[in-house]
């Protein structure tokens, strides 16, 4: 990928921090948004993962006993076989077309086999401790981004089909992208977003051409060109996953949340996931470099992704309002209560 340094930077974060809240991708059609979601998953180790259609996990019988796992999962447990597989991270790419129904899962039919009526895993279950990318995100129905970013913050969902419901697990690093020219996101989505990132064209002419001498010779020959940054690829597949593993040593120094928590009070942003994707991108940024202390320079380099595009013109002239009504009760009080003290003495 040529130039484009923010966007790299924040989708490393990402797969080294969950805990960011994802990344939203806004620009132009061709800046290469989708071209650098898909380079993710060679950047990745591999994770264990159910080996069962239904996504049976040795924790659903810790915690339900036999019945939380279909028949076959049971017999295997019974018989000391395991239940999952070492697999590598996947791109899950969620249709635009995609229905409720295929994003959350419904009644399957294949279960009638087992003589019991179960759920059917949907997209966002198949996306566990997985990439999920939602390209034209800005385009889906209410419905089904809601569904997303509820299950991208908890972790799970729950699927309530008459008689039946079925818990989820939806562990993924969410990754959205938009062309602000087709339409705009509503404000409690975009808040919901972690970092955002704007993408613009290449500004430079030989950043230009140097882009279109990679894709030209990927076109003709795609494994020579693979193998021309394959020890590049190596390296940083090696960085992300020694972050990803001092993370949790890396610690915010009350000193500098405090900054952090000054800078966004200057920016007059009421959102509290301001602050929770400011420190969290600091530490990944943190890690990433190794350390385990996270500096001033830390929120300086991940602040404006952290912060853009959260405050609202609307709620700071709506508060403004209501702030000379406040003022105008206050006064209204003072002066009723302190005559009929008055009065009263």
């Amino acid at each position: 990928m040529v130039g484009q340094k923010e966007m790299k930077i924040a989708l490393c974060l990402s797969l080294i921090n969950p805990e960011i809240g994802g990344v939203l991708l806004i620009g132009p059609r061709g800046t290469g948004k989708t071209t650098a979601v898909r380079s993710l998953i060679d950047l990745l180790p591999p994770v264990e993962r159910s080996a069962c259609f239904y996504g049976c996990l040795p924790e659903d019988i810790e915690a339900f006993g036999m019945d939380g796992v279909c028949p076959d999962c049971a017999k295997k447990f019974a018989e000391g076989k395991p239940l999952t597989i070492q697999d590598r991270v996947k791109l899950v790419e969620l249709p635009l077309n995609a229905k409720l129904e295929d994003v959350i899962g419904g009644i399957d039919e294949r279960a009638v086999v087992h003589d019991r009526l179960r759920l059917k895993r949907g997209v966002l279950a198949h996306a566990d401790l997985n990439i999920l990318y939602v390209d034209e995100v800005n385009l889906l129905a209410d419905e089904i981004i809601d569904a997303i970013l509820d299950a991208s913050a908890s972790g799970s969902y729950t699927v309530r089909r008459g008689p039946i419901t079925a818990t989820y697990r939806a562990r993924f690093t969410l990754i959205g992208s938009m062309n602000p020219e087709e339409g705009n996101l509503r404000p409690q989505i975009m808040d919901r977003f972690g970092l955002r990132v704007i993408v613009k064209g290449l500004d430079e002419p030989q950043e230009r051409l140097e882009a279109y001498h990679r894709t030209h010779l990927y076109r003709q020959n795609p494994r020579k060109m693979i193998a021309l940054y394959q020890a590049e690829s190596n390296m940083a597949a090696e960085e992300i996953a020694h972050a990803k593993s001092i993370l949790p040593s890396v610690v915010l120094p009350e000193d500098v949340a405090k900054q952090g928590i000054q800078l966004i009070q200057k920016m007059q942003i009421d959102s509290l996931r301001a602050e929770i994707t400011l420190f969290e991108a600091s530490r990944a940024f943190a890690a990433a470099d190794n350390r385990t202390i996270v500096t001033r320079e830390d929120l300086r380099q991940v602040a404006p992704m952290a912060l853009r595009l959260r405050r609202s013109r609307f709620m700071t002239e709506y508060f403004s309002g209501r702030k000379a009504e406040e003022q105008e009760i206050q006064k209204k009080i003072d002066e009723v209560l302190r005559i009929n003290g008055v009065k009263e003495g």
